[in-house]
């Protein structure tokens, strides 16, 4: 089994927030956070973010 980084800068739902103490956001899921949020999704749920989404150049 590969395990593959997420790269939330990558996802159509990652976005900056103006919060410094929680700067990195997900609109799918809805939380700011200080780290990535596929980090905290990982954290929280023990798997990896399903709903990564890449952004369309």
């Amino acid at each position: 089994m590969v395990i593959k980084k997420i790269n939330c800068c990558k996802c159509i739902y990652y976005y900056i927030t103006w919060d410094p103490a929680y700067p990195k956001g997900c609109k799918l899921y809805g939380f700011k956070s200080a780290t990535l949020p596929s980090i905290l999704v990982k954290q929280s749920s023990g798997i990896a973010c399903a709903k990564f989404t890449p952004k369309v150049k």
